[in-house]
């Protein structure tokens, strides 16, 4: 490998010069680059070197740029069927991110330098090259961008296209458990009575509830399915004789049915009395569809999640006086619900099987729990809820085992 300074003279007798790096890469092809100056002309030099004795050197005719390889990358992901919702989100990525900034760069041009500077113009909101105006995008966007352009630069490695994924070698330089201690710290942990509503605020809301929406919202409270599993629950998938509902499909906000959203998704979970005598009496009033659905629109079609919501959910809260101090459209005071989202059921659910029996809960253990949220991995239960569950040195406790060994 070699930097040469190339001179030459143009057609209209101008004289211009430029530094060629010549090489020959780790499959034995030669390659020449051209650079305006030396000090770039030395930097590839040196980069490459290493790069081809590791192997992992990918010269620009053999790679594609940014916008092809995202093309390429959500083309996979529709034909893996990832959910709408998934998609959608990674095509924000892409169009509004990601190829406005970055789009027209080969792959194998991408350095940790870049993709650091790029999280600064995202951070700052600077305006993409050829746009007006920028808008600063949240800590938690910046992540979720960076990581979409991972996953895209992971499948363009499956393909040859390149030979190392700079947000990789990005992730690989930080920390990694101070970023997760630093999230966990800005998240905090779900509190009862702020994210997770409260026994008597459960108590209050199901006294409230009524109409069309009643059985669906009873269900939510009394067995966590997700909002896209109530949505494609099917009579089909409730055993009264045995007291379960099974998880066997959910709906996207398309209205498309599918898998639920992992393998840990599909699952058993026992009714309640309360859920069974409701859908029962639910079943003779329930509109008639072609789907089967449980909880379908007045035509027997798929419910919208808004619908649910701005209908069922937050009427009832209010309902029920479970409210919080808020502005309407014009900027007037009114009270507001206290918990205007499904999850915020599905976390009343978790809590009830984590809570101690004698305060009304069932104080399943942790893998018991994780398999009725349907959560892939116990990890991910233990994350959202490990300090709702009931601990063993608490003051009492520790008095009982303390007359116990001492007497």
């Amino acid at each position: 490998m070699s930097v040469r300074k190339r001179s030459w003279i143009t057609a209209k007798g101008e004289k211009k010069e430029a530094w060629v790096a010549d090489y020959v890469d780790q499959a034995g092809k030669r390659h020449l680059k051209t650079f305006d100056r030396k000090k770039e002309a030395d930097a590839f030099h040196a980069k490459a070197n290493v790069e081809i004795r590791e192997g992992t050197h990918t010269p620009d005719s053999a790679s594609v740029t940014v916008t092809e390889a995202a093309n390429l990358w959500l083309e996979t992901g529709r034909g893996r069927r990832l959910e709408s919702s998934t998609l959608d989100s990674y095509e924000q990525h892409v169009r509004l991110h990601l190829v406005p900034f970055i789009g027209r760069l080969k792959l194998s041009q991408l350095t940790v330098p870049m993709i650091r500077e790029l999280e600064d113009k995202l951070r700052r909101g600077d305006p993409a090259p050829g746009v007006g105006e920028g808008a600063a995008r949240s800590a938690d966007m910046i992540k979720r961008i960076v990581s979409s352009l991972g996953a895209m630069l992971g499948d363009a490695q499956e393909r040859g296209l390149v030979s190392r994924n700079v947000v990789r070698d990005l992730r690989s330089g930080r920390r990694r458990s101070s970023e997760k201690k630093k999230d966990n710290r800005q998240k905090g942990k779900l509190k009862v009575g702020i994210d997770i509503p409260t026994p008597n605020e459960i108590k209050a809301f199901i006294g409230a509830l009524q109409g069309q929406y009643r059985p669906l919202l009873i269900t939510a409270t009394f067995t966590g399915l997700r909002a896209s599993e109530l949505r494609g629950l099917r009579w089909a998938d409730l055993d009264f004789e045995r007291r379960e509902l099974h998880v066997r499909q959910r709906m996207d906000k398309r209205n498309v049915a599918g898998p639920p959203k992992s393998g840990a998704g599909e699952r058993k979970i026992p009714m309640p009395p309360i859920v069974i005598n409701t859908l029962r009496e639910w079943r003779l009033a329930c509109p008639k569809g072609t789907a089967d659905l449980v909880f379908p629109t007045g035509n027997g079609r798929p419910e919208h999640h808004a619908n649910i919501a701005q209908r069922g959910l937050i009427p009832a809260w209010i309902a029920a006086g479970v409210t919080v101090p808020g502005l309407d459209k014009e900027g007037k005071p009114i009270e507001a619900a206290k918990y205007p989202g499904l999850h915020a059921l599905r976390h009343f659910y978790a809590s009830w099987l984590i809570n101690r029996k004698a305060d009304g809960g069932l104080e399943l253990p942790p893998k018991l729990v994780q398999e009725r949220l349907g959560h892939s991995t116990i990890a991910m239960t233990l994350d959202t809820y490990s300090h709702l569950f009931p601990r063993v040195d608490d003051a009492d406790e520790l008095a009982q085992a303390e007359r116990v060994l001492l007497g």
